[in-house]
């Protein structure tokens, strides 16, 4: 059974940072990706970052690129969101999900291409 687990989220202040988990467990991550979306309070859900267990290949939306930073861990069967520089935008919850990866022409920011996600960590960025 795939599940995917977050953690990390807080509340911390505008220009601080956090270290989100995503731990899997119940399939080989070797042949995904895993993907991070975000959905803050009246808005849709959307990506945030994604990574290919397989060659580390990242992706980033525009929004965070330079101030967040995705990495695995294969070993740990976990991958991280370094989230650095943090704005009161960036205030979510923010999940995990995994999928098959970026190939063949799939998005790696559309939520169709993601077939597990996780339950979701809150963070929250206010003085």
């Amino acid at each position: 059974q795939v599940q995917l687990a977050e953690s990390g989220g807080s509340l911390v202040q505008p220009g601080g940072s956090l270290r989100l988990s995503c731990a899997a467990s119940g399939f080989t991550m070797d042949y995904y990706a895993i993907g991070w979306f975000r959905q803050a309070p009246g808005k849709e859900r959307e990506g945030v970052s994604c990574i290919t267990i397989r060659d580390g290949t990242t992706y980033y939306a525009d929004s965070v690129k330079g101030r967040f930073t995705i990495s695995r861990d294969s070993a740990k069967k976990t991958v991280y969101l370094q989230m650095n520089r943090l704005k009161p935008e960036d205030t979510a919850i923010y999940y995990c999900a995994t999928g098959p990866g970026p190939y063949y022409g799939r998005s790696w920011y559309s939520e169709a291409e993601y077939d597990h996600w996780g339950q979701g960590t809150q963070v929250t960025i206010s003085s």
